[in-house]
């Protein structure tokens, strides 16, 4: 099959589906050809997989911008580096992954060529193994990196290996660890009690508590005993039986009376148990923050310090949104300036980082039971509206645009006060 490839192309596509290798016979350059190529197969950011080149580097021209320098490779060594990274293919990644292989010339020496590895996204999750070891490796940017944590789970959720975090089923768990008080008040809450249907005909495998919710409960393939999913332990399950499973889920709340952590912490919450009941208690504490001053002189003259609807979109989104296979709490921490939530885990694999930065991305769940229910408790607001309505809120009551600080394992949403506080604060 001939792809026709063009490496002028190929030089100006995006690093995350083109790697350059200038060689390929060294052990170790060999085996992160290998890992390379298992990574463009898992196909994270779904861009239909990429391009290993060998016999040509990436370096920089006279003004210092990236530009490609083509080696090549001579006949001997394009067979050797071929040979040697299809038998790796075989032997290291699981499933095996075959490459196409085409040569193409060099465009700057007649004498040798260039050796491209074609590889195709697959619908599988593929391993690459080295003695005992075994690793999933994805493409992130310009690196081949190993997939850990949430970024792992995502790779498996997606190629359908493991179902997501909230529909998975805890084996260590099981109808009578259901707060039932609790699930009353929030089917309350939610409208979706039934005067003729017991509150017990859900705590099965087959009934549903809404239409876009699975069943609360699922046999667990080994035992075949009943046990509840993730998101039913999180949202109605005992407090000690949630805490006893995940002791690091939970949100704490840090007040400062400065603008840095150099000053002694004035007060200090933390919140367990049930993410709504976390939700809502730590929704209290941020409302007192949204204090209000008033000014006689000024045309509007009473200004809150923080908008109390751009508060709960924030500590919403970082409480549904984030990774929960990350030991880390949800942290909110409240300065005399500003608000910073933190939520553990990075953007969402299918969510543009530009676009969620102007508050344009489309919505993506990564917990989708969590973001369905919490929206029915009127907690949250529709699919994709959380960050646009912080940006429109803050710049509706006067206050600086908020600030998203996308991370590696977090994301971070920083809410500042109203000039106008501390204005009164310096008087």
């Amino acid at each position: 099959m001939n792809f026709n490839i063009d490496l002028k192309e190929l030089a100006i596509r995006e690093s995350e589906k083109v790697e350059w290798k200038e060689n390929g016979n060294d052990a170790d350059v060999s085996k992160g050809i290998t890992k390379t190529i298992s990574a463009f197969a898992n196909d994270l950011s779904n861009t239909g997989g990429g391009y290993v080149v060998c016999g040509a580097k990436e370096i920089k021209d006279e003004f210092g911008f990236q530009k490609v320098y083509y080696t090549g490779l001579s006949s001997e060594k394009l067979n050797e580096i071929a040979g040697k990274t299809l038998q790796n293919c075989r032997i290291h990644i699981s499933p095996s992954v075959v490459p196409i292989v085409q040569e193409l010339n060099n465009p700057e020496n007649t004498a040798t060529k260039i050796l491209v590895f074609i590889v195709i996204a697959s619908p599988k999750a593929h391993s690459y193994r080295d003695g005992e070891k075994s690793a999933y490796y994805v493409r992130i940017g310009k690196e081949t990196r190993e997939a850990k944590n949430g970024i792992l789970s995502q790779l498996l959720v997606t190629k359908q290996e493991i179902p997501p975090f909230d529909k998975r089923p805890n084996p260590h768990t099981g109808v009578s660890d259901i707060d039932i008080l609790l699930f009353r008040d929030c089917m309350d809450g939610m409208k979706l009690l039934q005067q003729d249907k017991p509150l017990e005909d859900f705590f099965s495998d087959t009934e549903q508590i809404a239409e876009f919710v699975p069943p609360l409960l699922v046999r667990d393939r080994l035992s075949s005993k009943l046990c509840l999913r993730n998101f039913a332990l999180f949202l109605f399950g005992k407090k000690n039986i949630i805490t006893r499973n995940y002791p690091d889920i939970y949100t704490v709340i840090s007040v400062y009376n400065d603008t840095d952590r150099s000053a002694a912490t004035a007060e200090r919450y933390e919140f367990s148990g049930s993410i709504i009941e976390q939700a809502k208690r730590a929704l209290e504490i941020l409302n007192i923050q949204a204090n209000t001053i008033f000014d006689k002189t000024s045309h509007k003259p009473n200004q809150v310090k923080y908008p109390k609807r751009a508060l709960q979109e924030a500590l919403i989104n970082a409480i549904v949104h984030r990774d929960y296979e990350i030991p880390e709490p949800v942290r909110v921490t409240v300065f005399s300036d500003r608000i910073e939530i933190n939520s553990p885990g990075c953007l969402h694999w299918g969510v543009d980082r530009e676009k969620f930065l102007s508050g344009k991305a489309g919505p993506k769940w990564r917990n989708q039971s969590f973001a369905y229910l919490f929206n029915k408790l009127q907690l949250a607001q529709s699919e994709g509206q959380g960050i646009p309505t912080i940006i429109r809120i803050m710049k509706e009551e006067g206050c600086p645009p908020p600030v998203f600080e996308v991370g590696r394992e977090n994301v971070l949403c920083i809410l500042p006060a109203h000039p106008r506080h501390k204005v009164f604060l310096d008087k």
